[in-house]
């Protein structure tokens, strides 16, 4: 009888390991579903496709707005302390915190882990950060894919993509053309690096010949903070004209994003304060202009609103959270002007 070979496996690829994950994710996606229709009429995991059904919203004209991203180099730092439960709340919050800065609500999820070998514990852990990140940001997971790949990634590594899809009523959507003359400019805190600057994060850390204390451990996995409770508030009560998520590029780079042209942000960098992790970046001997376009520097989101409104908007944000004023919007074809000095 001719010997027979299960070569997938062989390969470095685990079907059976896989067939349990569908099993789990089936399960604990179901946590972030809200009562809505779907929850009994579609069973989404394991399908070929994700359904979500719109229409239960009952919105009158509804715009779609969607965002990918992934959480960068930070997997890197969650593989060095063997840390999981947290980078899918990262991953979450980047997608869903760039949503709501067009006014958009967060509907549905989906998530892509590319893995060197399905460790079954790991990619739990992973999976368990981004149901409690969509718990947190008002959304369900439908779908997702994850992806053995054996001589793509090398051992223990892995990469994770996220997709988000958010609804808003057209006539509610934020467009830089909101921003009016003599605005304020808030300032939103961050809860930490987010999950932007690793790159240089790590490279300090090998160049440098740094060793890592609790502390710093605790600070460099520190999940991004999800802004979308406190702004479907802000944007059900229409208190403000326009808002930036602090990601990539820094504070400055994505404030100029959301300017109209003949009007410009004037920021005082000696107002913004500054979390002790960055401080312990910049002591690394990293200018300021590197640190304001590479970190957040502690600002994790911007507000812009009319002077009225400013108390109203604070009070929907936590004592760690509140909202504090770093600039103003005069008139001018320069986008972005500074003042003042960060304080380190």
């Amino acid at each position: 009888m001719k010997k027979t070979y299960n070569t997938y496996k062989k390969s470095g690829v685990n079907m059976a390991s896989a067939d349990k994950l569908v099993d789990y994710i089936s399960k604990i996606s179901r946590k972030t579903y809200k009562k809505y229709k779907e929850k009994k009429s579609f069973k989404n995991i394991g399908s070929f496709g994700s359904i979500y059904d719109i229409s239960q919203l009952k919105m009158k004209n509804p715009i779609i707005v969607s965002s990918t991203d992934g959480v960068g180099t930070k997997i890197e730092i969650a593989n060095q302390i063997k840390k999981y439960d947290t980078i899918g709340i990262d991953l979450v919050a980047m997608c869903v915190n760039d949503l709501i800065v067009q006014g958009a609500k967060p509907i549905f999820f989906l998530d892509y882990i590319a893995i060197n070998k399905l460790k079954i514990k790991k990619v739990k852990k992973i999976l368990d950060g981004i149901v409690y990140g969509c718990r947190l940001a008002g959304c369900a997971l439908v779908g997702g894919e994850t992806a053995e790949m054996p001589g793509t990634y090398e051992k223990n590594k892995f990469d994770l993509a996220g997709f988000a899809v958010g609804l808003v009523e057209k006539e509610n959507l934020l467009t830089k053309n909101k921003v009016k003359f003599n605005d304020v400019v808030l300032a939103v805190p961050s809860s930490g690096l987010h999950s932007n600057g690793f790159s240089l994060v790590r490279y300090l850390l090998k160049n440098k010949n740094l060793s890592l204390s609790k502390k710093i451990k605790r600070e460099l996995i520190k999940p991004t903070k999800i802004y979308v409770s406190e702004l479907n508030k802000i944007n059900e009560k229409k208190l403000i004209n326009g808002c930036a998520n602090i990601t990539g590029g820094g504070l400055l780079n994505n404030l100029s994003r959301i300017v109209p042209n003949n009007l410009c942000l004037n920021i005082n960098l000696s107002k913004i304060k500054i979390k002790p992790i960055f401080k312990w970046i910049k002591n690394k001997n990293i200018s300021d202009p590197e640190m304001l376009k590479t970190f957040n520097c502690g600002v994790g989101f911007c507000i812009i609103a009319n002077k009225k409104k400013i108390n109203e908007i604070k009070k929907i944000f936590s004592k760690d959270y509140k909202p504090y004023e770093i600039g103003l919007v005069s008139k001018s074809r320069t986008k972005i002007k500074t003042f003042g000095k960060l304080k380190w």
